[in-house]
């Protein structure tokens, strides 16, 4: 026996059989429910960009020809825009327009602070308990670092840098510590894409990297932990040269 709410119910449901949605209702019911995603994807496509270098700082955003690109309205595109003002990689000014922001050096320094904490206890636990399978992942991350600087190819060793310290993450076992790294170090990673083209880079990173595998390896904790602290150390030896040679893509942010 049906309720008074059953009922109305029930009525609902026959109102819908016989009252379908008019084309645009449903136009509009998809594109509320596709927004969601497509700002997702968008965000992802411009984060990459943006991190890359293919997006440089100071560079104008227009969210109408991203929005043309993508083939979807502007709500998507400025929901993606606002979110990665949240994360600080883009400037919202009213009156001048949208821009790539530039790199905040003590921002920077902090998250490189941090993520060298980070990976200093992740490296002491992977030392702890690697095993051999372990061991030969790290080793095949080092020989694809070594194929990447061959070609050369800086973003395929950007790649393979990633991956060995993802890799270290594993080892330790605790995979919420990358994802608070991934949050910090999005302005370490437009960084390094100026500092990897610089001479002798690639080779000095092989050779740090070689150093903490060689602590994972003889389980030598503390042998591994100076080698991360010097490999991540050494970024913020070079904030202050590189800063001089790209001084419009720093800002002070003291």
């Amino acid at each position: 026996m049906l309720t008074d709410d059953g009922k109305a119910n029930d009525v609902d449901r026959k109102r819908d059989r016989t009252h379908p949605l008019s084309s645009s209702q449903t136009a509009y019911v998809q594109q509320r429910a596709a927004t969601p995603r497509a700002a997702t994807h968008i965000y992802k496509e411009l984060l990459e960009e943006i991190i890359s270098l293919r997006r440089k700082p100071m560079e104008p955003i227009s969210e109408k020809e991203i929005a043309a690109h993508f083939g979807v309205s502007r709500t998507p595109v400025h929901q993606a825009v606002l979110r990665l003002a949240d994360d600080g990689l883009i400037d919202i000014f009213p009156q001048s327009g949208t821009f790539v922001a530039r790199i905040p050096r003590r921002a920077l320094y902090e998250a490189i602070l941090i993520r060298k904490s980070l990976e200093e206890t992740t490296v002491k636990l992977a030392a702890e308990q690697a095993d051999t399978t372990d061991i030969k992942r790290l080793e095949a991350s080092i020989t694809d670092l070594a194929l990447a600087e061959a070609v050369p190819d800086n973003e395929l060793f950007h790649q393979a840098d990633t991956s060995f310290h993802l890799q270290i993450n594993a080892i330790a076992g605790f995979p919420g510590i990358w994802n608070v790294i991934q949050q910090v170090k999005m302005q370490i990673d437009r960084y390094r894409r100026l500092t990897l083209p610089q001479r002798g880079r690639l080779t000095r990173v092989i050779v740090e990297h070689e150093a903490i595998l060689d602590g994972i390896r003889r389980h030598d904790t503390a042998h591994a932990v100076e080698a991360m602290g010097f490999h991540l150390g050494q970024m913020l030896n070079e904030v202050k040269e590189m800063r001089n040679i790209n001084p419009s893509y720093f800002i002070d942010d003291e």
